[in-house]
């Protein structure tokens, strides 16, 4: 099955899930204006999103002649929050799909919008009040955190030394390192020595790891939570050439990393666990397809998180997408 098959089967399970049907067609596409407010591509995962909000662009306009959606990216929150309002004054949108740079930043000029009477899906880094919200869609930020958690507990056999590196400040950030604390609280002989923000940035997480090495003689294992900070602290433990880390658990399954992983590589990568950007793609989808309809979304809807290893890394190898 390629790449593509395999994305949209994904979509239209999730969609029938929510009991919507893909490919509706109305006869008022063109009253539908749908705003997509982005990260720009300043990291491998974020050129992911990118990528597939501009398929999604492509592909309900094509589906839906006189629909408009337009799609903003934004290099920083205060760039995201002057581009709501364009996409409110300028671009009257009545449908918004947000991937918030941050979230508390990101909170009011969201709720402004949504008091405007304008429908508002929220993906992945949520907002910090949920009712300036319609709908929110994203990964299963616990399973990201729990699944690393007990994944390197057992593989150190109880005992060891763990150095974290966080992503950026934001509410999934904080669902994770619970989801991992909470984990490790079930194993006194773990110890974990610090956990400090990457922002999600091989270079951001390259300091980091360079700052443990120095104040840590013995880290037996790190958690990266995003695999293009896992390609930071890899280079930062090449470098020291210390010989003490057993595992590096990155996260997301970036493809350099699923093939790593496939091809055994790299003794310290081990496993990952998914957390594709494609959800925003399904996002959009659900949202446009439920506007046009005249419904709604749930209120939170989550696309599972599950371990990748070498015995099931195909699945999860798609050569052809920007992550």
């Amino acid at each position: 099955m390629s790449l593509t098959h395999r994305r949209l089967a994904v979509a239209f399970a999730a969609a029938a899930a929510l009991s919507f049907c893909v490919g509706a067609r109305a006869a008022d596409a063109k009253d539908v204006n749908v705003g997509v407010a982005i990260p720009a591509a300043t990291h491998a995962f974020t050129a992911g999103i990118v990528f597939w909000a501009n398929q999604a662009k492509k592909d309900l306009e094509a589906a839906h002649p006189g629909l408009k959606v337009t799609v903003k990216t934004a290099s920083g929150a205060p760039e995201q929050a002057n581009q709501l309002q364009d996409l409110v004054t300028a671009t009257k949108i009545n449908t918004l799909v947000i991937f918030p740079f941050e979230s508390a930043a990101l909170t009011k000029p969201v709720a402004q919008v949504k008091a405007k009477g304008i429908y508002v899906t929220v993906v992945d880094r949520g907002l910090t009040d949920t009712s300036a919200q319609d709908a929110y869609v994203s990964g299963d930020n616990t399973a990201f955190g729990r699944i690393p958690g007990e994944y390197l507990v057992k593989a150190l056999n109880g005992k060891g030394n763990i150095v974290a590196l966080r992503g950026i400040p934001t509410t999934i950030d904080n669902e994770r390192m619970d989801a991992f604390n909470a984990v490790l609280k079930k194993h006194p002989d773990i110890k974990l020595l610090d956990a400090k923000h990457g922002n999600w940035n091989r270079d951001d997480a390259f300091k980091v790891m360079q700052d443990f090495l120095t104040r840590f003689k013995q880290i037996d294992a790190v958690w990266a939570a995003d695999d293009d900070m896992a390609v930071g602290v890899l280079k930062a433990i090449e470098q020291a050439k210390r010989q003490d880390i057993k595992i590096v658990f990155g996260g997301a399954g970036m493809k350099s990393m699923v093939k790593t992983l496939m091809d055994g590589a790299n003794p310290l990568i081990q496993a990952n666990v998914s957390y594709s950007p494609k959800f925003i793609y399904d996002a959009i989808k659900l949202t446009t397809e439920a506007r046009l309809k005249g419904e709604k979304l749930p209120p939170s809807t989550i696309i599972p998180s599950v371990l990748i290893t070498k015995e099931n890394a195909k699945q999860y190898y798609f050569p052809d997408s920007p992550f």
